[in-house]
């Protein structure tokens, strides 16, 4: 029996180990903070996305095996705090990171070049990201100007021609403000001042809301994460506005109908739910089995992103190349199964934008009713 252990051994140590790689994937995010359930939002479709390729074998580059861990770090939608994480993520040899606020993304967008480099997989709708033609950029969400026209019209048409502003006060919620004054003024609209707060720190929106009212909007312009955003509608029609909304894309519907009465919604703009997109159905019943909750566009782009860069570096043949992997986008995108597949995906542009199907919509009576866009920047 010794002597057959002993030949075991020796022929274990003279056979190489058959062991995965694991390549590491950073994310820096807001974990905590008024902005913490988006940020785990859009790092649970990262971590799904991953834990479906781990469970699969993972992929195989250049004949290796490969899987995948996901390393995040909180940067509380703190764009000084995302420069911070980046730089710790690439010391620690990370070519991939995730960041899903415009603040942070066009923060370390110059940074991607350096040594080391890194693929900038940035979940934000700011059309900024697309226009400093970074080489390494790889944007996952419609440009948010793609909303601004039907949005306009139909809120217009509906209620009438003033818009009161409670946005909240990130860069990015100051971004969508600047853009939406300019439309609703294009369409012959007057805009009251803003009266727009940091919807990561206040916690009684009552106040701004009152400021608002008080100049007689016919429709607001409100948005951020979701369950703030929720509560601003809510302290609107507490007050007695009977007026639509505006609703910036980073907050969704179906977040938001779980936190107030489903009414205070109704004469809202915004974005489809996910469930509410043709061929999710799949999708989302995996998501809510795995955590417990509804699945947003958070989750849903970002599993999507995942998949494509994995499989983009199947393509490349290579995991620690940012410009080979970014060079494989396009064509990973158009070879995404099926089971992947959360949105309709035609590809990947040249400028690094994901070329998938985005969908609007206004409420009434707890129902969706798809608005027409005229116009499809990508």
């Amino acid at each position: 029996m010794k002597r057959l252990c002993f030949a075991a051994l020796s022929l274990a140590l003279a056979t190489p180990a058959l062991a995965d790689k694991v390549v590491n994937i950073g994310y820096s995010g807001p974990l905590s903070g008024g902005a913490a359930f988006y940020g785990k939002d859009v790092q649970s479709g990262i971590e799904m996305a991953i834990g479906d390729i781990n469970k699969a074998g993972g992929i195989t580059v250049g004949g290796e095996k490969v899987t995948f861990k996901l390393v995040s770090l909180d940067d509380r939608y703190l764009p000084n705090e995302t420069a911070t994480n980046v730089r710790r993520l690439t010391s620690q040899g990370i070519d991939v990171i995730f960041v899903p606020h415009s603040g942070g993304i066009l923060t370390v967008q110059p940074m991607t070049g350096r040594d080391p480099s890194f693929l900038l997989v940035a979940y934000s709708s700011e059309p900024k990201i697309l226009e400093a033609n970074n080489p390494l950029t790889f944007m996952l969400p419609p440009r948010y100007d793609n909303y601004l026209q039907p949005f306009v019209a139909t809120q217009m048409k509906a209620f009438g021609k003033k818009l009161g502003m409670v946005g909240t006060t990130s860069a990015y919620g100051k971004q969508w403000a600047e853009a939406v004054t300019g439309e609703w003024k294009k369409q012959g609209g007057t805009v009251g001042a803003n009266n727009g707060v940091d919807y990561a720190t206040t916690v009684d929106y009552s106040s701004a809301v009152t400021k608002a009212l008080a100049e007689k909007p016919d429709v607001l312009f409100v948005g951020g994460p979701s369950q703030p955003t929720a509560l601003v509608i809510k302290a609107a029609r507490e007050q007695g506005f009977k007026g639509g909304f505006i609703v910036m894309d980073q907050a969704k519907f179906e977040q938001m109908d779980t936190q107030i009465p489903r009414n205070y919604l109704d004469g809202s703009v915004g974005v489809l739910p996910t469930r509410e997109f043709p061929g999710t159905q799949a999708f989302v019943a995996q998501y809510q089995r795995a955590y417990k909750k509804i699945p947003t566009s958070e989750a849903g782009l970002n599993y999507m992103g995942m998949n494509v860069v994995a499989k983009a570096m199947e393509l490349a043949g290579k995991t620690d190349d940012p410009v080979a992997i970014r060079a494989q986008l396009n064509a990973a995108a158009k070879a995404l199964p099926q089971s992947k597949t959360v949105y309709k995906m035609l590809g990947v542009t040249a400028g690094g934008h994901a070329d998938a199907e985005f969908l609007v919509a206004s409420v009434k009576d707890g129902k969706y009713t798809r608005l027409r866009v005229t116009k499809v920047y990508k």
